[in-house]
């Protein structure tokens, strides 16, 4: 293993970005969202995706030159257009949008339309938080799991996210996907030719499977049996149906470097406390409930292990693999 300074790693993968012709801006806003993971033991969202976006930009998959752009807006909801471009840049015009627009009206939503792998769910929605705003971000993905009952992939891994500020502390951050495990770990263990656990995917036939390889050619299981299934078919709708956007099952694949463009979609929903029960009551339940929470030893609160790891990963550095390392020079020069 290679241990990064963040700053380093944020360098390395901002230039390698850059090198297919992408505007700064948008290198930057990959690069961020990237080590943001990195930094939170979120390997599977983290720079090890960053080959395979770099492919992608090169073959056309994704538009490095695209700058996205709101291209409706009534009130309290806006449309952003992608443009086929990296999520990461119209996520955050999203969110700049929809602050504004949260604070005017007490609520407000934003679309993204014509995009790409968004990273962690919960990066994006830190900005919410930050501005006193309870946030949700739902986003589907490229066919990967089937309805229950079924045999073929159509939904997506369909990540959820959630912001809720508080009177003191950082505000709680709730984000998961709705499979058992996201790909990106099952990519990373075919990657390094590791078993993966049972009840994660199956075979492309429906057969259930431990061989990392198979299942990413196959499909992934939704958590909870049913009700997770039912969960993603609202975050394709949410996400995909509102935005005018791919669902799951048109979508092309994150994990290849030629084919269709994903065009999937993203929602971000954002409330301000004050314009319902009033900012010091919701900040004061807020506070009883975590009161309560704590009270069992044992229980520890959304996002707090990560933010442990954050911290030690900006005062010790990131360990990432060797070869990846080098891949990322390659990359970068």
């Amino acid at each position: 293993m290679t241990r990064v300074s963040p700053d380093a790693l944020l360098a390395l993968a901002t230039s390698a970005v850059e090198r297919t012709g992408a505007p700064h801006e948008t290198a930057v806003a990959t690069a961020r969202a990237l080590v943001y993971a990195d930094e939170r033991g979120l390997s599977s969202h983290g720079v090890a995706r960053l080959p395979m976006y770099i492919a992608q930009l090169r073959n056309g998959r994704v538009d490095p030159h695209a700058r996205p752009a709101v291209i409706v807006s009534r009130n309290a909801a806006v449309l952003v257009d992608a443009a086929d471009g990296m999520a990461f840049p119209a996520c955050a015009l999203a969110i700049d949008t929809l602050i504004v627009r949260a604070r005017e009206h007490g609520s407000a939503v934003a679309s993204v339309t014509r995009s790409h792998h968004f990273g962690v769910g919960a990066y994006h929605l830190e900005a919410l938080g930050a501005a006193g705003l309870v946030g949700l971000a739902f986003s589907n993905s490229p066919g990967a799991m089937p309805a229950w009952g079924g045999r073929h992939p159509l939904f997506g891994t369909n990540p959820i996210a959630a912001v809720f500020p508080r009177r003191h502390g950082e505000p709680l951050l709730i984000d998961l996907s709705l499979s058992q495990a996201a790909r990106g770990k099952i990519m990373i263990a075919a990657r390094e030719g590791k078993p993966i656990p049972e009840g994660w995917a199956t075979t492309r036939d429906g057969t259930p499977t431990t061989d990392a390889i198979a299942a990413l050619d196959g499909m992934v299981l939704p958590f909870g049996g049913a009700k997770g299934a039912m969960l993603a078919l609202m975050v394709e709708l949410l996400a995909a149906a509102l935005a005018g956007a791919n669902f799951g099952y048109e979508a092309g694949s994150f994990l290849t470097e030629e084919g269709e463009r994903s065009r999937i979609g993203h929602l971000f929903w954002a409330v301000d406390p004050g314009a319902l029960a009033g900012n010091d009551l919701y900040l004061s339940r807020v506070e009883a409930l975590i009161e309560s929470l704590l009270q069992d030893p044992d229980v520890r609160l959304p996002g707090q292990r990560r933010q442990g790891l954050a911290e030690s990963a900006n005062r010790d550095g990131i360990d990432i693999p060797d070869s990846l390392h080098a891949q990322l020079k390659a990359l970068a020069s």
